[in-house]
């Protein structure tokens, strides 16, 4: 469970960063112009649910990787990313280390 959670955390910075890095640029390029008002939504939605955002990002399988870039896009402050992503990893990995658990316990 520390490996996936390490590696969650990582995972999950490496984005934030990324969209930092990038998020001035990302807007003028062709894939955002075309998608502008469903990143829109997406930004806004963000900084209107903040933490939440981050922790049910890291929870859900479909928008998991890119919900770390997009925060990293909408300017969040770093020290809030770490302290939600810190907080989503625990509750993910913890869930992923009862779900094998409980696996291994039904086939044992």
């Amino acid at each position: 469970m520390m490996l996936a959670f390490a590696g969650a955390c990582v995972s999950d910075h490496l984005g934030f960063y990324l969209g930092r890095w990038f998020g001035p640029r990302f807007h003028h390029t062709a894939f955002a112009q075309k998608r502008a008002s469903k990143l829109q939504k997406a930004e806004s939605f963000i900084l209107k649910y903040g933490g939440a955002a981050i922790v049910l990002g890291r929870l859900m399988t479909a928008v998991r990787s890119l919900v770390p870039a997009l925060v990293g896009v909408s300017g969040t402050q770093p020290i809030k990313f770490t302290m939600m992503d810190i907080l989503a990893c625990a509750i993910w990995s913890m869930g992923l280390g009862l779900l094998v658990m409980g696996l291994d316990n039904l086939f044992a």
